[in-house]
């Protein structure tokens, strides 16, 4: 394996093996992404033994899907621990114990990010550090509020405010914002309105959204126990230890995109450590999946934010892991495909957020990119854009990123020409990162399709070596 698939895909088994790869990449100008892909395969029924709790129903979900049985369908289907595997991996919650494991596996990531390379990245998942059902919960109020202001805006004019009030009584928000009043006002906007949720010391209290047909609060799931807000609490404090390390490490610490149930709740909590740790300049990135349709909006409204309040934003721009899990999901529970219909509409997307955080780099110089495509097209319209903005690679604004193993004929020529390029490479034991290779190739089986290309550049690469005699090559300074 390490001759073939794990020696093309994985850098080595420890921080030790990986530095010699990691410093053959920089001869090349080629930077690291260090991501300790050691992963737990377990069955579905030993899954389904660790989970004390299940059956919560997702934030993509309709609000009229309560039923037991459909609530049991959306769990079974949770992740992929066994049976049919569908999508990259998630994390499953054993104990608090086994998140301090992977907290720790992360730190020595980021220790060897720092000490392997200068201004390296280092990957998490969220759903290492902390029970997933909370990201669940927590992605479904952040959905319903979000759906709340929506119909709210869509009241605008006195006739409709009139009618609201009088179904829904003011006092009954209050309880649930941090603010001592709430002024039922259309003056605010998405930001204002998610700020009133912020700072909260209880979670509890937002378990709870307004039902404007009946008017008055109903619950929206079962309330946390003293020890679950305790464990909820935990995940933040795990955050904040790595955010910590990456600071002294010298290290930007990438937060992966995960699944749509889970990922309101991680762009959010994200973000809040952005606002503490990307004052000076930017060490946290969030990580943004333009196959969904939701894509230019989050970025946007997050570009807004970071603006008003003064950090810098910092994004990784990817196409998207988990198409095939969320189709099937969506078909199956019954809700609408979150996914871009087609690879067009998608690519559409993607430079439609791309433009946007260009267009914020050349505006202010506050934010930060990386292009994360193995499309060349992408990697050319973001080099013409940089040009027109007149955005240079000596500022590292912008970054590109590929697999290790995929694509070099772009990564290398980027490098070369002194663009801020980075290979993401996994790293641990042959048998214990089998599961992460079997995941990847699965991701990328339609990538897998252009293979042929970086072929035929290689034989004609081979060919013309031996032509003029040079076999080898060394790189340029």
């Amino acid at each position: 394996m390490k001759m073939t698939f794990y020696g093309q895909f994985v850098a080595g088994e420890d921080h030790r093996a990986i530095r010699p790869l990691i410093q053959k990449n920089q001869a090349f100008g080629v930077g690291s992404v260090l991501d300790y892909s050691v992963e737990e395969d377990i069955s579905q029924e030993e899954a389904e033994q660790k989970d004390g709790r299940g059956s919560c129903v997702s934030a993509a979900e309709k609000e009229s899907i309560g039923k037991l049985e459909k609530k049991y369908k959306a769990h079974k289907q949770f992740g992929d621990h066994g049976g049919r595997v569908t999508g990259a991996h998630t994390y499953f919650y054993a104990d608090e114990a086994k998140c301090d494991q992977h907290m720790e596996t992360f730190i020595k990531c980021i220790k060897a990010s720092g000490g392997s390379s200068m201004d390296g990245f280092s990957a998490i998942k969220m759903t290492a550090l902390g029970r997933p059902q909370f990201l669940l919960q927590f992605s479904e109020i952040l959905v319903k509020w979000q759906r709340f202001f929506i119909f709210l805006a869509s009241q605008q004019g006195k006739d409709g405010m009139e009618a609201l009030e009088q179904r829904l009584e003011l006092k009954q928000l209050q309880v649930v914002f941090s603010s001592s009043t709430f002024i039922l006002v259309m003056s605010i906007d998405m930001l204002d309105w998610n700020s009133l949720i912020d700072d909260r010391t209880n979670t509890s209290d937002l378990l709870v959204v307004p039902n404007v047909k009946l008017g008055e609060l109903e619950p929206l799931l079962e309330k946390f126990t003293g020890e679950e807000e305790k464990q909820l609490q935990r995940i933040l404090q795990r955050m904040d230890i790595l955010a910590q390390h990456a600071l002294e490490n010298g290290v930007r610490l990438m937060v992966d995109a995960e699944q749509t149930y889970f990922q309101p709740a991680i762009s959010r909590l994200t973000l809040e450590m952005q606002r503490i740790y990307n004052k000076d300049k930017p060490v946290i990135f969030n990580t943004y999946q333009c196959y969904l349709k939701e894509a230019y909006d989050n970025v946007t409204m997050d570009v807004e934010l970071s603006r008003r309040e003064g950090w810098h934003f910092a994004a990784k721009l990817v196409r998207g892991a988990y198409m095939y899990q969320e189709r099937e999901r969506a078909g199956d529970i019954g809700y609408e495909d979150p996914i871009n219909p087609d690879y067009e509409s998608t690519n559409r997307m993607y430079h439609r957020c791309l433009d946007c955080v260009l267009d914020e780099i050349a505006l202010n110089r506050n934010a930060n990119v990386m292009v994360a495509s193995h499309n060349e097209d992408t990697v050319k319209h973001t080099i013409q854009r940089m040009n027109e903005l007149s955005l240079f690679p000596t500022e590292n604004k912008v970054y590109f990123g590929q697999l290790l193993g995929m694509c070099d004929q772009i990564s290398f020529p980027l490098g070369q020409a002194g663009f801020p390029v980075y290979k993401y490479v996994p790293y641990g034991p042959v048998n214990e990162v089998m599961p992460y290779l079997s995941r990847r190739a699965q991701e990328n089986r339609g990538f897998m399709k252009g293979a042929q290309k970086e072929r035929e550049l290689l034989w004609k690469e081979l060919k013309r070596r031996l032509a003029s005699g040079e076999l080898l090559y060394r790189p340029v300074y």
